[in-house]
């Protein structure tokens, strides 16, 4: 099941960036940051988010400071992206194989 993520998208002044801040802590205190190029092999809530934003495309470089999620655009395009952080956590949906976690 899970919840949603609550988010606010902003535009920010710098023209292609966007910022997602949200009710939830995705990074612990630390920042992340990827690229289009980066390798993601990690499976920690920010770059599960990283890797379905950049699935989505139009993305340049994603970075996540706690509960804020910033994305570079490589085209004046942000739909989407707001749905995308705001289904993080909701696990059972059609189609969707349930995770399981070990431990």
């Amino acid at each position: 099941m899970g919840q949603p993520v609550s988010v606010i998208e902003k535009q920010t002044a710098i023209p292609g960036v966007v910022r997602y801040e949200t009710n939830r802590v995705l990074s612990g205190m630390g920042h992340e940051s990827y690229t289009a190029s980066t390798v993601i092999d990690r499976d920690r809530p920010s770059d599960v988010l990283a890797r379905r934003l950049f699935a989505r495309g139009g993305i340049d470089a994603v970075h996540v400071n706690g509960g804020v999620v910033t994305v570079k655009l490589s085209r004046d395009d942000a739909s989407g992206i707001k749905e995308i952080v705001e289904d993080l956590y909701i696990y059972y949906r059609p189609g969707v194989e349930v995770p399981v976690f070990e431990g």
